[in-house]
């Protein structure tokens, strides 16, 4: 319902899960909450701790009542890689010195609302990734 003279707000909420790596390995994410209007730009912090000379970071992206699908992959050394379905909008850089790989998300859409997840290694290889923490990114979309 739209009232003349008035807004409507919409809430996306997008979140990030933690994955941890075995050992000395794991990854943070710190980020519990952010707002955003449609349209605006979005970054998910993920901090990584690893005994590896040359990581790999991948980002994942889990819809409503779906399971987890890979989104790109950030390495030290070399480009890396991104599903085509995300080459648009999504990216992330990552950085050896500061052990950071934020993913960001330009120009939010309602369609982004989603939970997120970072990890040091390819995690999905079923239709089920059992989260350990949930973090959530709320977005107000102006309609």
């Amino acid at each position: 319902m739209i009232i003349m003279g008035h807004w409507l707000w919409t809430s996306v909420v997008l979140a990030a899960l933690i994955f941890e790596c075995r050992g000395a390995d794991s990854v943070t994410q710190s980020t519990r909450e952010v707002t955003a209007y449609e349209g605006e730009d979005v970054s998910l912090n993920c901090e990584y701790k690893t005994s590896l000379s040359a990581p790999s970071l991948f980002w994942y992206i889990q819809y409503t009542n779906d399971y987890p699908e890979y989104v790109l992959r950030k390495d030290v050394i070399g480009p890396g890689d991104i599903d085509d379905r995300f080459k648009e909008r999504f990216d992330a850089h990552l950085s050896s010195i500061t052990k950071l790989v934020p993913l960001t998300i330009q120009r939010v859409q309602l369609s982004d609302s989603a939970v997120y997840y970072c990890a040091l290694k390819p995690t999905v290889t079923t239709r089920y990734t059992a989260p350990l923490q949930k973090h959530h990114v709320c977005t107000w979309v102006r309609t």
